[in-house]
């Protein structure tokens, strides 16, 4: 009878100690900045994974060497932004506004960019494998696409599919 109230008492134990460690388990929860006003703002080398921007007006922002991994741009306003070395990996940038925005050496894989408009956009070194744009925008970006991106290995054009 000892023996299994030991028992007992020990696995009570253990599951609360179980229960208290998840409960109070450090969480990184996603900020919303949607429909914010962060003209000029300075982001970089941040980790903004999962974060929210849609229509918020960035324009001229710095997200240089960012992490934006999930990051929802939808209808965004990143004219002149400086995106240079950012990871927009699944990133939603469906009807954003690049034009004149700095994406060298960004990596955008699988990045959701229908309606995106990457007017006079840098993309010397930038990682477009997989990514969702119209095709105006895909051939406007195959007249200046050039380098290989410095972490993917992989080449521009080869990445936009140009030839």
């Amino acid at each position: 009878m000892v023996k299994l109230c030991r028992s007992f008492v020990s696995l009570a134990l253990g599951l609360a100690i179980s229960l208290f460690s998840f409960l109070y388990m450090p969480v990184a929860i996603a900020e919303d900045f949607n429909r914010a006003f962060l003209v000029g703002q300075d982001f970089s080398g941040q980790d903004l994974t999962g974060d929210e921007f849609t229509k918020a007006n960035m324009r001229s922002a710095n997200l240089s060497h960012t992490n934006m991994e999930g990051v929802r741009f939808f209808g965004t306003n990143l004219e002149a932004a400086n995106l240079e070395g950012a990871n927009l990996t699944n990133a939603t940038l469906d009807s954003a506004r690049l034009v004149d925005a700095n994406l060298t050496n960004a990596i955008l894989e699988g990045a959701f960019a229908f309606n995106a408009k990457f007017n006079r956009a840098a993309i010397a070194g930038a990682d477009f494998t997989n990514v969702l744009m119209r095709e105006d925008m895909h051939d406007l970006l195959c007249e200046v696409a050039e380098g290989k991106n410095p972490v993917t290995g992989r080449n521009t054009r080869e990445t936009l599919e140009c030839d």
